[in-house]
């Protein structure tokens, strides 16, 4: 299972939680591989260093700008979002969520990968930005909330100094639009199916499923002809 997401997408964090849950149920849970993949859902935005002094409007006021729908239209949209989220278990607080360009989250993710603790960083990230406020596009924030979820903070400092994995999180989001995501989260299962959006569990379930049962076909051995019954009768 590849997931393209980005860490202040909301969508992204509700379709994390039902998708784990199909996940928990499914028997062959322990054979699936979960590889997060980079997706920037605003490359130019510019990152705010501090935490909000406190609640406030100014996530409200960032969305109106950006669609050009008055504040009174945003919030009941952005409380939707927020009320579907506490319906997965997750506990959202926008109103203190500070802008962040994410290409150095997204890198980190990647070092992550390498390092085999990406889901705890990929989670990490998410709960700072949603729950906690955190300016999660500012270096130093990135290494302390990486270093909590596993990763070495000398190792990440390095990274982002250098831009490592620059061309990695490039390449990730070059090959989502080529796969035809315009959005993301974006989930692939096997390189067949595509689901787009944070879809109910159980589609989620249905798809890993159907995956599995493609990837396994059932191989008859013995003779075919044997005595056996059927709807017709017995042999005989």
């Amino acid at each position: 299972m590849e997931i393209w997401s980005d860490v202040v997408c909301p969508w992204c964090y509700i379709g994390k939680r039902r998708f784990e849950s199909a996940l928990r149920d499914f028997e062959h849970a322990d054979d699936v591989e979960v590889v997060w993949r980079s997706f920037e859902l605003d490359p130019t935005t510019e990152t705010v260093h501090e935490r909000a002094d406190g609640p406030g409007d100014a996530h409200l006021r960032r969305l109106s700008a950006k669609f050009g729908r008055p504040v009174e239209e945003v919030a009941p949209m952005v409380a939707h979002v927020d009320e579907t989220a506490a319906a997965e278990g997750l506990e959202f607080h926008q109103d203190v969520s500070v802008p962040a360009n994410t290409v150095k989250a997204h890198q980190l993710l990647h070092l992550a990968a390498d390092r085999g603790v990406q889901g705890a960083v990929k989670e990490r990230l998410l709960r700072a930005h949603f729950t906690e406020g955190e300016p999660v596009g500012d270096d130093e924030t990135l290494v302390r909330l990486v270093a909590e979820a596993g990763l070495d903070a000398d190792e990440a400092r390095a990274v982002l100094a250098e831009d490592r994995y620059l061309s990695a999180v490039r390449a990730d989001v070059a090959e989502a639009r080529a796969l035809g995501a315009r959005g993301v989260p974006f989930f692939v299962v096997d390189r067949t199916y595509g689901i787009s959006g944070a879809q109910p569990t159980e589609q989620f379930a249905q798809v890993l499923r159907r995956a599995w049962a493609e990837s396994h076909p059932l191989t008859l051995v013995g003779d075919s002809s044997a005595d056996a019954c059927g709807p017709d009768g017995c042999a005989i």
